[in-house]
């Protein structure tokens, strides 16, 4: 396992993240919730993985219950991340919700308190003070914000008056937002930048084409729109040629990109024990520069239809889905 150290942290470069654990909106059911998921925490820790993130806002609670029952016993092997859901977050408020994910992952401290998201009304600042508050009482070892801007993120460690660790943002072949400005800020100042939905929420894996794309939450994920997984092909054969190369997977290679670079660490889901072991070995392949410049070149060739112009198509697919699932429904009244 290969591992990144930030202002005194040492992290695995693949961590764990655990938004399906428990949430209905995956799919994967009881069993997955009961069985597989510890299953995997434990299969993680013995593969070196140390870093589990989680959230109050996953499967609201479940996740964080799931997981520090998981971790029950190893709690010292384990670097602990949980987010905080910026609804009215004050103080006492921020303080009644810190030991409410206490109470549920089980522990006495949480290594990395973040804040989920920016509150558009709630300036930073209150929001810092009862962290730091957390920081002063031992609670939290370490703060870190999720989906901020760099001002935003520069915002917030001068309202704590102390490093705030890590920025957790979308980042991956295909969403490369975070390379203009957060990832070099970070590596010059031993800050992190955590990598959640490193393979797109699985795009990257290879599994998917235009006739064959999943539903649940990924159904609004505009990078799965039909046409976007069309112009993704030449991006998806040159993580397969890489893989062929090494005798390796697509998967491991669009986390091994990342991996390459400095201050970054990722956050893979894992459905199964075998997925959660492939995406644990992303961290020991070693790329070429040759096949990294490739990599990044077929990503920089990649424009997909994103934001506000992909609204359109997002509503003729759920419509689409939605009439073939309404024609179903009229078959089966006619059998």
């Amino acid at each position: 396992m290969r591992y990144v150290t930030a202002a005194g942290v040492r992290l695995s470069g693949v961590g764990l993240g655990t938004w399906q654990f428990g949430a209905g909106e995956w799919g994967y059911g009881t069993r997955y919730a009961e069985e597989v998921a510890p299953a995997i925490v434990r299969r993680s820790l013995e593969l070196g993985v140390n870093l589990f993130d989680t959230a109050e806002i996953y499967a609201f609670g479940r996740s964080e219950r799931i997981l520090g029952a998981a971790l029950a016993g190893h709690r010292d092997e384990a670097f602990l991340a949980t987010k905080l859901f910026p609804v009215l977050p004050v103080d006492p408020i921020v303080a009644r919700r810190a030991a409410g994910s206490l109470r549920r992952l089980g522990v006495e401290a949480l290594d990395l308190y973040q804040v989920h998201w920016p509150n558009p009304v709630v300036p930073i600042g209150p929001t810092m003070t009862a962290l730091g508050r957390l920081l002063d009482r031992g609670l939290v070892r370490h703060v870190g914000v999720s989906n901020f801007t760099l001002a935003q993120w520069q915002g917030a460690e001068a309202a704590l008056g102390r490093p705030v660790l890590s920025n957790q943002v979308k980042y991956s072949l295909i969403d490369r937002g975070p390379e203009r400005e957060l990832l070099p800020w970070a590596q010059a100042n031993d800050r992190l930048v955590i990598a959640y939905s490193p393979l797109s929420q699985g795009l990257l894996s290879g599994r998917y084409d235009p006739d064959h794309l999943p539903g649940g939450v990924r159904a609004g994920n505009a990078a799965f729109l039909p046409e976007n997984v069309r112009l993704l092909a030449p991006v998806l054969d040159t993580l397969a040629e890489v893989a062929a190369a090494h005798g390796t997977t697509s998967a491991q290679v669009a986390l091994a990109w990342l991996l390459r670079r400095p201050n970054v660490v990722v956050i893979p889901g894992a459905s199964s024990v075998a997925q959660a072991e492939s995406n644990a070995a992303a961290a020991d392949l070693e790329l070429t520069d040759e096949e990294d410049a490739a990599l990044t070149a077929a990503s920089d060739a990649f424009h997909p239809t994103r934001g506000g112009a992909a609204v359109p198509a997002l509503a003729r697919v759920r419509f689409e889905r939605f009439a073939e699932r309404l024609r179903g429904v009229g078959e089966a009244l006619r059998r």
